[in-house]
């Protein structure tokens, strides 16, 4: 038989030739093997080596990492009401809330932030830290801030990514010691709300080409109305501008646990969503809040903004959406003084998502 001929052990018709029957017995052992040398991998927490530490500008974490911090204090005089912890979101660092915080700060409430792994001015910047290294994170620095703040009720500010991590970090059991959560444009794109060919297209990449870099560019998507302000991010160098595909597969594992664990939150919690959002689209967002609302009690509170963009604590309305986070702070079950609560109410029944009425 010509070696080009095929082979067909019980009639049917093998898809290789002859005589590479045998050795395909390898071919694939060896093609996982090269696949898995290029799987996504991420810079995980490294064993606990001493006690986590808040110095004055730098976080010290169990494993001995180093993470920059930045503080608001209220001005002098002022009474301390509350706490604020802000977790920045994707490729972002903790500077993205100077104003906000500035805000927050006159009105009596203590902020703080910090660069998370791989973002900002941290060691290894760009690369992915993990789920459980950034919850650990989290949830280390929520201990260390209540023991310098015993009596006061301390709440979480996470945007997008910063939100997906307040997500998972608070969904924990037992969870940390928290008054509340705002979760603003939270990340919650998990796959099984993605595309198909999406979600192929960053498994291939993922698992081919892990630290090839991708910057967006091309794709025509404004995540902010604030021109000025997104024109001071592209100058910023510790804003990440290309991202490896293990970060964004790593990002998207994250989203994964926060649609999942939207029924976990039994806390309260104002979530916060621009109309004009084209980072995390609508439906992953209605399908987060069918499962978030029913976590009662306590009550949860949700707001749409008919001008906002992802980048709400940002955006040239921003002043609207601090005061409303101030308000809730202070009393969470009253309405919002902008009315972005009413309307959100209005959007999902016209909508049509009966399991996430508010």
């Amino acid at each position: 038989m010509p070696a080009t001929a095929y082979h067909q052990p019980d009639s049917r018709r093998s898809l290789l030739p002859a005589k590479a029957n045998a050795p395909s017995r390898f071919f694939f052992p060896l093609l996982f093997l090269l696949l898995s040398g290029c799987m996504p991998k991420a810079n995980t927490l490294g064993l606990p080596a001493i006690p986590a530490q808040l110095l004055a500008n730098r976080y010290l974490t169990a494993d001995g990492s180093i993470l920059p911090i930045r503080q608001w204090p209220p001005q002098k005089n002022t009474t301390i009401q509350a706490v604020l912890i802000a977790i920045h979101g994707f490729n972002d660092y903790s500077n993205s809330f100077q104003q906000p915080a500035e805000f927050f700060s006159q009105q009596g409430i203590a902020c703080y932030a910090y660069d998370q792994r791989g973002f900002g001015s941290t060691p290894q910047r760009g690369l992915w830290a993990g789920t459980p290294t950034y919850v650990q994170d989290l949830t280390l620095f929520i201990r260390l801030i209540r023991n310098k703040h015993p009596h006061l009720p301390i709440f979480l500010l996470g945007e997008s990514m910063g939100g997906a991590v307040v997500i998972a970090t608070m969904a924990q059991t037992p969870r940390p010691d928290v008054a509340g959560i705002i979760l603003s444009a939270p990340a919650v794109w998990a796959r099984n709300t993605m595309p198909w060919y999406q979600q192929a297209l960053l498994w291939s990449l993922a698992h081919t080409l892990p630290s090839l870099t991708l910057t967006g560019r091309g794709l025509k998507i404004q995540a902010s109305d604030n021109i000025p302000m997104l024109k001071a991010l592209s100058r910023d160098p510790l804003v990440i501008k290309a991202t490896r595909v293990e970060a964004l597969w790593g990002l998207a594992d994250l989203m994964d646990i926060a649609q999942q664990q939207a029924g976990q939150l039994n806390l309260p919690g104002l979530l916060l969503y621009g109309d004009n959002d084209q980072i995390i689209p609508p439906q992953p967002t209605y399908q987060f809040l069918s499962k978030f609302l029913q976590t009662r009690p306590p009550k949860k509170s949700v707001a749409f903004y008919k001008n906002g963009y992802h980048m709400l604590l940002r955006d040239i309305n921003a002043f609207i959406v601090w005061q409303d986070i101030f308000a809730w702070i202070k009393s969470p079950a009253t309405a919002l003084p902008s009315a972005a609560d009413r309307y959100a109410k209005q959007r999902l029944d016209v909508d049509g998502n009966p399991s996430a009425k508010i």
